[in-house]
């Protein structure tokens, strides 16, 4: 089963998901939390996907519980440096992270020594979005108008191309390692620290291409600055329908897309956690807010705590097999 096929199945039951979980709380729980701010920790740098996600149902969830959410961001060591933080903190529910498919996922593939287990450490609250990766390029310094003029110029230039990451190890760096693999071409990794890796490819001084979620690049690809060629998912992202997708380029077994998710302290209150879930799925259900995710290339999803702590535990073993095949390492 691919990963956008586990969100679609997901995804559907939305509007269920927070009724149910909305009839089985009590009007004192409700009232008992929150009494004060939440903060929701990043582990990457302002501007990117994970941040733009996290701000805008930061936005929603402050309207929904009469709080002021404040996002936090630490990123670094992949999101590592936000996990260790958020599971050490007090589970009370004040303090959550929102994860990507790398912290939640793939770091423990990558690192000898992790800062956390996040399949122990953390209680599972809900996915919020699937969002597929996009290949962009700089057209000024690689002329590619097609995916196949991308790959021509690939296999005819071994090493010369450079392609930026946003990390050793991250989505950007596992889907372009994936497709080096498939189409046995070569490309120079650069990597970079969160979302700065953007900052170079616009201005054409370091790198060529990479692979970034839609949410991180789409305002370039809108304005012209970047080329989008390819997106990662198995099927055409809802936002940007005129991008083919990698898979129907010729690899048809191709699919890295990143997924975002809410997680806190291990041993939350389960009352505070189902709560939390039921008023996330509440939120992506509206129309003002699956239309702003899908705007971003984002595609809205929910699901039950549950259904996310089994989600993470399958796209572990998922990773793990790519981390091994790509050679990655952070280390």
């Amino acid at each position: 089963m691919t990963l956008s096929t586990t969100i679609r199945k997901l995804a559907i039951p939305v509007v269920g998901i927070a009724l149910t979980l909305f009839a089985q709380q009590s009007p004192a729980q409700d009232q008992d939390w929150p009494k004060r701010p939440v903060n929701i920790i990043v582990g990457f740098s302002p501007g990117g996907t994970t941040d733009i996600i996290a701000r805008m149902l930061g936005v929603e969830l402050s309207k929904a519980w009469g709080q002021s959410v404040i996002v936090e961001n630490r990123p670094g060591a992949g999101g590592n440096i936000a996990g260790a933080l958020v599971a050490k903190a007090a589970p009370d529910g004040y303090t959550l992270f929102m994860g990507s498919t790398g912290p939640l996922s793939v770091n423990t593939s990558l690192y000898k020594r992790m800062p956390f287990d996040h399949l122990k450490d953390f209680t599972p609250i809900s996915l919020v979005a699937d969002v597929p990766n996009m290949l962009v390029v700089n057209p000024k310094f690689m002329p590619a108008a097609t995916f196949k003029d991308f790959m021509g110029l690939l296999k005819a230039n071994p090493g010369k191309y450079f392609y930026a990451s946003t990390g050793s190890g991250t989505a950007s760096h596992l889907a372009t390692e994936l497709l080096k693999h498939e189409a046995k071409v070569e490309a120079t990794h650069v990597p970079y620290k969160g979302a700065v890796a953007l900052n170079d490819l616009l201005a054409g001084d370091s790198v060529h291409f990479m692979f970034a979620t839609i949410p991180s690049v789409v305002q370039h690809v809108r304005s012209g600055k970047l080329k989008a060629l390819a997106v990662t998912s198995k099927k055409r992202s809802t936002g940007l329908p005129e991008i083919p997708t990698v898979a129907e380029s010729g690899y048809p077994n191709f699919d890295a897309s990143s997924w975002f998710g809410l997680v806190g302290p291990a041993a939350m209150p389960k009352a505070v956690s189902e709560k939390i879930s039921a008023d996330i799925a509440r939120v992506m259900a509206t129309p003002d807010m699956r239309a702003k995710f899908i705007e971003q290339g984002a595609e809205p999803v929910a699901s039950t705590p549950a259904q996310f702590g089994d989600y993470m535990r399958s796209e572990t073993a998922k990773w793990e097999k790519v981390v091994k095949l790509s050679g990655a390492s952070a280390e």
